[in-house]
């Protein structure tokens, strides 16, 4: 049963009812012997497949399973940035065209997902640094993508709080991508797995995929507590679980899991009405629709699955937040949390065949899979569904690792210790 067509006016006409004549958001499905397609994982990315593959390529024969309820995974546990300001032009395509789904989001889906665009604001506090960002505003201008360069003290008028000249690192600048901002990261989740559900897509909470069955080198399909479930085609989309998924399926993945930690304080009046990141730091912070201020810093250095953090890079993110906001030392935190990171051997993600036939991976996100979800979600439908990557994420394949094409987005060199 569908869930019907939000708006202004059936809000108005429920409340004369007392909101009873609501329906759930999406079907809470049992799962079937056999599907088209099975994706594993009911994140960001495993929704927006399921939602593309049935609204654009008119395959609804799909299933999405996830061992816990939808949202409580990564696409939950993030600090909702998207934006397209990269340094690689098919990188720069790539995410740009993610942004540019993002805008049209909400009407398409029907789904007020909270798209906000601010503003993504970096700092740079060298001149070897404004040399480097100046190149990679340029860059995102030749490929017709928004970039601005600020001076000191446009900086300050747009976030009056930075310490310009703090003892640490004093800003010289920075350079702004006003089309860059956040989106309510729960309200994503909610918002494809309600479009995909009325699509015809059967979605599946609360059932762990156990293993992963082939014949000979194809894949038929998924054991779960329930049962196997038997599929044409499979496709992971488990973020930070993706080597174990691979390792059920008799393959190896290049990347490695770690924690990435978020902090949340109390709610205050608006303050910073941008996305503002630390050029000497892996800090970046914005202020919610509710008043906290939501910040974060790099990843935990060991190789974890587990959903939490560590004291000194807890200590690490807050000493670079007061280094360039002093009054951030004025508020409480309210709440961490921790998101398990599929980190890919050069920092960009995987959008892939793999060596087994009819089993399709999207993984890797590292630091940006939240910001990827539409075009993610559009390229891995396009990829299952044509059999072919599609144009914006062509670069993304497997193969890149085994015949050294790796991309070397930070622009220090293409290896994994450098990432």
């Amino acid at each position: 049963m569908s869930s019907g067509s939000y708006s202004g006016v059936r809000l108005f006409l429920e409340g004369l009812s007392g909101h009873r004549g609501w329906t759930r958001a999406w079907k809470k499905a049992a799962p079937r012997s056999r599907y088209r397609v099975v994706i594993v994982g009911g994140g960001g990315h495993g929704l927006a497949t399921a939602y593309y593959l049935a609204a654009e390529f008119g395959i609804t024969d799909v299933a999405v399973i996830d061992k816990g309820p939808i949202g409580l995974g990564n696409v939950g546990r993030n600090t909702t940035i998207v934006r397209s300001n990269y340094f690689q032009p098919d990188n720069v395509r790539f995410y740009d065209y993610s942004l540019r789904l993002w805008e049209g989001l909400e009407h398409r889906l029907n789904f007020n997902a909270m798209v906000s665009q601010r503003g993504t604001l970096n700092l740079f506090h060298t001149e070897a640094q404004r040399d480097l960002f100046t190149r990679r505003a340029n860059g995102m201008r030749m490929q017709s993508v928004d970039a601005e360069a600020l001076g000191r003290d446009a900086v300050k008028a747009l976030v009056p709080l930075v310490d310009l000249d703090n003892g640490r690192y004093p800003v010289l600048g920075g350079f702004l991508q006003r089309r860059g901002g956040t989106v309510r990261h729960d309200a994503v989740a909610w918002g494809y797995a309600r479009a995909a559900s009325d699509a015809g897509v059967d979605i599946i909470e609360n059932c762990a995929v156990t293993g992963i069955r082939r014949d000979g080198n194809g894949v038929t399909g998924v054991d779960t507590p329930a049962g196997f479930i038997g599929a044409d085609s499979v496709c992971l989309a488990v973020a930070g679980h993706s080597s174990q998924l691979a390792e059920m399926a008799g393959f190896r993945l290049p990347m490695e899991t770690h924690v990435l930690q978020a902090f949340v304080t109390e709610s205050i009046k608006p303050v910073l009405d941008v996305v503002l990141t630390y050029g000497a730091g892996h800090f970046y912070i914005s202020q919610s629709d509710k008043g906290g201020l939501v910040f974060g810093g790099a990843i935990d250095g060991y190789n974890t699955y587990a959903q939490r953090g560590t004291l000194p890079m807890a200590e690490e993110v807050a000493a670079a937040g007061l280094t360039l906001l002093p009054a951030l030392a004025r508020l409480k935190v309210v709440r961490q949390w921790g998101g398990v990171m599929d980190m890919s051997m050069d920092g960009s993600p995987i959008i892939s065949k793999t060596p087994v036939e009819r089993l399709i991976l999207n993984g890797g996100w590292c630091y940006g899979g939240f910001k990827a979800i539409p075009a993610g979600g559009m390229s891995t439908a396009h990829l299952i569904a044509r059999g072919e990557p599609h144009p914006v994420a062509a670069h993304l394949g497997l193969d890149r690792f085994a015949n050294g094409r790796t991309i070397d987005e930070r622009g220090i060199g293409p290896f994994p210790f450098l990432h």
